[in-house]
């Protein structure tokens, strides 16, 4: 995840390169306190290839969905 902070509406300068989970997605930054929240989970392999047209959508290991919170100290 990059992370940057706007210095002008048309300027963004990286700030930090986060580096997350696998296949983590962003779900929410908190404006007041800067903390990022991302939804989290574990996925088994795809037990065969997917048919023509299809994507594999491998299915999520039960339980082991977590939110991840980053923020600073």
């Amino acid at each position: 995840m990059t992370i940057a902070h706007e210095d002008e509406p048309d300027k963004l300068i990286v700030v930090q390169t986060l580096a997350t989970e696998p296949r983590a997605r962003t779900m929410a930054l908190d404006p007041a306190t800067h903390k990022i929240y991302l939804a989290s989970a574990k996925f088994e392999a795809p037990a065969e290839p997917p048919k023509p047209g299809q994507r594999a959508r491998p299915k999520m290991v039960a339980g082991s969905f977590k939110i991840l919170v980053y923020g600073r100290d």
